[in-house]
């Protein structure tokens, strides 16, 4: 009787090969029109004495071309898309793995009262665009104790028969 060894490595391959497969019959292959999930950039928000800033994260996003930052009706709103990266792929190169996320995105975000466009400025800096949103939050005021005045202070003492 012979012996063979076993291989992990071939097992997991073979796995990985069957899931593929299993993910191609059920949604069919990707090809160069279709593409995968919708892209959606990560957020932040944090506060920055009264601002708020919101910060995207759009590695490979031209923002001067492809981005739209808009104010209305309470909302700040920010779309725009990431293009597909076709050209990173010789002519005639089959893709083998693709995870970059490409197409278009829309994030919004309400805002209090009274804020307008000219509350709001942008910047973009190695994949991020920060959005500053100045005098939204109100500083803590700490909390102070207040006086409590009685009646009047005059108190007729007497006998009672």
């Amino acid at each position: 009787m012979a012996m063979l060894a076993w291989d992990p490595f071939t097992t997991l391959s073979r796995l990985d090969r069957d899931f593929d497969d299993l993910v191609r019959r059920t949604w069919g292959t990707a090809s160069p029109a279709r593409t995968t999930a919708g892209f959606v950039p990560a957020v932040e928000i944090v506060t920055d004495g009264a601002d708020v800033l919101v910060h995207l994260e759009l590695p490979g996003v031209d923002v001067d071309n492809d981005v739209e930052i808009e104010v209305a009706e309470g909302r700040l709103t920010v779309c725009g898309s990431r293009q597909e990266l076709t050209d990173r792929t010789n002519e005639g190169a089959k893709v083998l793995v693709r995870e970059f996320r490409s197409g278009s995105f829309r994030r919004e975000f309400a805002l209090p009262d009274g804020v307008t466009a000219d509350d709001v400025e942008a910047r973009y800096d190695r994949g991020i665009l920060e959005i500053r949103v100045r005098n939204v939050t109100k500083p803590v005021v700490p909390p102070k104790k207040v006086a409590i005045k009685s009646g009047d202070a005059n108190v007729i003492e007497g006998t009672v028969e």
